[in-house]
């Protein structure tokens, strides 16, 4: 599986830790992490917006092999991009496990592949589901501010929202790379 990080217009030091974050949280939890790829095609650049570009970006790094199962993981304007290029990858014969949308508010996410929301409040995320979103989708409570769901996912705690069964799990236990983690295990056996 590999992971196509689509980050949104910040300065790269946040991305990369949110990366370092998730990487820790995930090896923790399995020694297998490594066997998963992350793909960032584009930061702090306009392309970001451009699914034509990142999908390009995909065909260099993954050639013609549309099999490998890919999970988007975009964050604020780079949800614009990532669903873009997500349905033109699948379009295309491209294997898209999921899509997970960090902030993308305002950003309507319909698909067939599972579509997950993360969100640094509650209004944001109740706001956003009406432009659709998954089954499984988190948000942060306390609130925290739109960055720091991205700099820090493991110090921010909230709740897991299941919209088949209407409830909030509110364990306190649970962080956003918690959440992150449980969504890529139900899409790779290798966790």
């Amino acid at each position: 599986m590999s992971i196509v990080l689509c980050p949104g217009f910040h300065d790269s030091v946040l991305t990369n830790s949110f990366v370092s974050r998730l990487h820790k949280l995930i090896s923790e939890k399995t020694s297998k992490f490594n066997s998963v790829e992350i793909l960032m095609p584009l930061s702090e650049n306009i392309l970001i917006l451009s699914s034509y570009h990142i999908v390009s970006f995909l065909k260099e790094k993954l050639g013609n092999n549309l099999d490998t199962p890919l999970v988007f993981i975009s964050f604020s304007a780079g949800v614009v991009g990532a669903i873009g290029a997500s349905h033109l990858w699948q379009s295309q014969g491209g294997n898209v496990k999921a899509l997970i949308a960090i902030d993308g508010w305002g950003v309507p996410l319909l698909g067939s592949f599972p579509i997950h929301r993360m969100s640094h409040d509650y209004f944001t995320h109740w706001s956003s589901l009406l432009l659709g979103g998954g089954k499984n989708n988190f948000y942060a409570q306390p609130s925290v501010s739109h960055l720091e769901l991205w700099r820090s996912p493991d110090l921010v705690k909230g709740l897991w929202v299941d919209l088949d069964t209407h409830s909030e799990y509110t364990s306190s236990c649970v962080s956003a790379t918690e959440f992150l983690y449980e969504i890529l295990k139900d899409y790779n056996q290798i966790f």
